[in-house]
């Protein structure tokens, strides 16, 4: 695969795959409307901090070779 492929490629995916993501954390602060949901402030942290550790790990990547797969539970 050439060099200008895999830019396109790049392109095409981070377009897609960053919408998707972008669109998702969107239903996920739709889950903080207290009208509709109730949950803790413990389990509100836990998703602040999930999603945040992840932010620093598309960082991390962006930045170095490392590789993560943890996964998020409540």
């Amino acid at each position: 695969m050439s060099k200008n492929d895999k830019s396109a490629n790049f392109r095409k995916l981070a377009k897609s795959r960053v919408n998707r993501a972008i669109n998702m954390i969107r239903l996920i602060a739709n889950l903080g409307n207290k009208a509709h949901y109730d949950y803790t402030p413990e389990q509100a942290r836990k998703i602040v901090t999930a999603l945040s550790a992840e932010v620093n790990n598309v960082k991390t990547k962006f930045n170095s070779k490392r590789r993560g797969t943890e996964e998020f539970t409540i």
